[in-house]
């Protein structure tokens, strides 16, 4: 089964897509990658939907990869002794760390020491997804004086962010650990890390992973933003998560922050998610807004590697038609005679000797008797450095490693592949044009392009180009 598109699609599993049935559904109406959301649902209900996910590649006779989203710190206010107080701007509250005694209009527990000592006098709260705002007028050891700026009403355990600070908390928590030794256990492909706010905390879960998954960060906080590119060095992908990143940042902020995200990560040939809210009307539509059309053709154009459905595959009432519609929306993109050139306009030109080769690969195959490439790739590095190019030809990531295939599934306009392990340049050849043909990527005496790393098997070491010849029937 071959994309009609580059752009990859991301399917959250929950209780309105669970099942063989639905999962396999989902896989034919253009996912290619399944997200489990660890915020919900048990270990059981995650290890039911992974096996799911791979009793379907059979039916759809593609790879899948399943991806990981571990949920992080959760700073949450306490609780109320009526469950909410009516405010108004202007108005003082307390917040401390007593998270015994229930909260009124005069104070509330806030039980995170680490919020304490990253706020100064001045700083800004925003509680409720920034639905209310609170301006801090005095803070010491587990407490502080604050001011209503905006908002009428404030209830239990609403979340809070501090915009603008790296609040001293562990990105893995001891729930998130237990979450991570699970879903590897399971053999997840990809593990997601929320509340990344520094290098190090990337550094961490790779340490953990240990190579058993590729790492994913989650760019949800501004302090992130600050720090990408050191960030993005330590990732195997990214992610735009809007939702979390445009409660701190101002809306007018946040297209301008995808851009910056998309266009780092591409330099790196790191794979991008744009994620929350894309389709979010089809949760209870059956159709989107144009609006929400717009907003994923945008991404489209912007050359993200993957496009992510959340609550609207997870919960929602209409999640087949959801994945249906985000598939013909790519596809149109594709289809536009500008597309090409905005995938070329964030070309640059790098210096190692495998990215000279990886170029000029891709701009061999714009000849017009070229059928496909075929990047063999034992570890992904260098599949992921073709689709950094934007090549519009179909590309072909063969590897022997099925995780590896799994992994590629979410990378921009790659077809992932699992070959025989070989060590003969003429057999992996060979290998390379009958899977081409086999997928109906090269017709009788097209060229295919075939280009590894020798010695074979070594990560990241594209040094061979081969020009071969689809056999003439």
């Amino acid at each position: 089964m071959i994309r009609a598109r580059r752009t990859r699609i991301v399917a959250t599993l929950g209780p309105a897509s669970r099942g063989i049935e639905k999962v396999t559904a989902l896989a034919l109406a253009g996912a290619d990658v399944f997200r489990l959301n660890f915020s919900h649902g048990t270990h059981e209900d995650h290890a039911a939907a992974l096996d799911c996910v791979r009793r379907a590649e059979g039916a759809v006779d593609r790879p899948l990869g399943v991806l990981a989203d571990l949920q992080g710190p959760k700073l949450r206010l306490g609780v109320f002794k009526d469950g909410s107080i009516a405010i108004r701007p202007g108005a003082k509250l307390v917040l401390d760390l007593d998270s015994k005694t229930p909260g009124d209009e005069s104070r509330v527990s806030l039980p995170h020491p680490e919020l304490f000592k990253a706020m100064t006098a001045g700083s800004l709260l925003l509680l409720d997804d920034g639905k209310v705002r609170l301006r801090v007028h005095n803070v010491g050891a587990g407490r502080a004086e604050v001011e209503v700026v905006q908002g009428d009403k404030l209830s239990d355990r609403k979340g809070v962010a501090l915009p603008g600070a790296v609040i001293p908390v562990d990105a893995l928590t001891p729930k998130d650990r237990e979450d991570l030794e699970f879903a590897l256990h399971a053999g997840v492909d990809w593990v997601a890390l929320s509340f990344v706010q520094k290098p190090e905390d990337m550094a961490l879960l790779k340490s953990l992973v240990a190579r058993r998954a590729a790492c994913l960060a989650k760019i949800e906080k501004p302090a992130a933003l600050e720090r990408l590119p050191e960030i993005l060095d330590l990732c195997d992908g990214v992610m735009v998560a809007r939702g979390d990143l445009g409660v701190e940042l101002e809306p007018e902020e946040v297209p301008a922050a995808q851009k910056q995200i998309l266009r780092c990560a591409r330099e790196r040939g790191v794979p991008a998610i744009v994620a929350t809210q894309m389709l979010e009307s089809m949760i209870t539509s059956a159709t989107p807004t144009r609006a929400e059309a717009s907003d994923v053709a945008n991404a489209v154009y912007e050359g993200a590697d993957a496009l992510m459905l959340s609550a609207e595959t997870a919960s929602g009432q209409f999640p087949l038609e959801a994945v249906g519609i985000m598939n013909r929306i790519a596809e149109r993109v594709e289809r536009d005679p500008r597309w090409p050139e905005l995938m070329s306009a964030e070309h640059d030109v790098f210096e190692s000797d495998a990215d000279i080769l990886v170029a000029a690969a891709a701009r061999a195959a714009e000849a017009g008797a070229t059928g496909c490439l075929a990047v063999f790739s034992y570890s992904g590095h260098t599949a992921r450095l073709v689709a950094r190019e934007r090549p519009l030809q179909a590309t072909i990531a063969l590897t022997p490693r099925l995780n590896i295939a799994r992994q590629l599934a979410l990378v921009w306009g790659l077809e992932p592949r699992v070959s025989a392990e070989m060590r003969d340049l003429e057999a992996m050849t060979q290998e390379a044009v009958t899977i081409a043909v086999r997928l109906g990527l090269a017709k009788p005496d097209e060229r295919v392009l075939v280009l590894l790393g020798f010695p074979l098997g070594t990560p990241g070491t594209a040094n061979v180009l081969r020009l071969a010849h689809a056999p003439r029937g």
